[in-house]
């Protein structure tokens, strides 16, 4: 059992997510940077989509009443046990009544805590993934318990070469409506810098303008990396929890790992497109 004592910014449970249910409405969900959650599970000799603690900007402070092996990847947060420096991509053996403070992030917007075993939650849908309105929680709150699946600890696990890599360079593929946009824009799209702005696990907001009055479309089916943009001229990037269907037109579409990439990126910070010629 893990305690929370303070759940930081927005710490939620992910795991691969999930599948199948779009057709009903229902978002994907699931780890926002697949690659570090991958590694964090590697790291503890769990299945790559197993459940595991994802935070973001701010992290929490945890209480351990077993004895697990834990690990945490993604963006620098400066993780303390017992206000000693952890190492991060690492495995770490924590004891009972050991206090796991994660701090606020020096690099990326999200770093992933996880437990040998992964975390007993309910699954829905097939997933233990938070998700507002599906799960029981949206968010880890003050006092919550966290149950462990397995408490093994003390294991012998092989050192790794994993480490983390800011990467603000979005490889995108053409949009069904990517022909909508003028000469201009299309050339403008790939040679100038955007600024993210509001953000969530549903959508990132930029806010250069780039062409603005084109039309809607009919509804249409769109997945998370979708760029959309808005009557206003402004762009929409839809992440992990977003809607099924839209009626912007989706004039590009990041790549999986530019998903990712993304998901690390911070308010008033800058990325850039970068054609994928297929």
């Amino acid at each position: 059992m893990i305690k929370v004592i303070q759940p930081g910014l927005f710490t939620t449970i992910q795991d691969g997510g999930r599948h199948g249910y779009r057709n009903i409405g229902i978002p994907t969900s699931g780890f926002m940077d697949q690659e570090s959650a991958w590694a964090a599970n590697k790291i503890v000799d769990n299945d790559r989509e197993e459940s595991l603690i994802e935070i973001t900007l701010k992290g929490p402070t945890l209480l351990f009443n077993n004895n697990c092996t834990i690990s945490i990847t993604g963006g620098d947060f400066s993780p303390l046990i017992n206000d000693m420096p952890i190492k991060m991509y690492k495995s770490i053996n924590v004891k009972l009544g050991d206090t796991l403070k994660i701090n606020n992030t020096k690099n990326g917007a999200r770093c992933y805590l996880a437990i040998s075993g992964g975390i007993n939650v309910k699954s829905i849908f097939g997933s233990k993934s938070f998700l507002s309105n599906i799960s029981e929680s949206y968010y880890l709150r003050k006092g919550d318990e966290i149950k462990i699946s397995d408490n093994s600890n003390n294991k012998i696990l092989k050192k790794n070469n994993l480490k983390f890599k800011l990467n603000r360079s979005m490889e995108v593929f053409k949009g069904p409506e990517f022909d909508l946009l003028s000469i201009k824009v299309k050339n403008m799209l790939f040679k100038n810098e955007f600024t993210i702005r509001t953000n969530s696990r549903m959508a990132y907001n930029l806010e250069e303008k780039v062409q603005i009055g084109i039309k809607s479309i009919i509804s249409s089916p769109v997945l998370p990396g979708s760029v959309q943009l808005t009557p206003s001229g402004k762009m929409i990037i839809l992440h992990r929890d977003c809607q099924t269907t839209g009626g912007y037109p989706r004039i590009l579409q990041l790549n999986k790992s530019s998903l990712n990439h993304l998901s690390q990126i911070k308010s008033n910070e800058k990325i850039k497109f970068s054609l994928i010629n297929s």
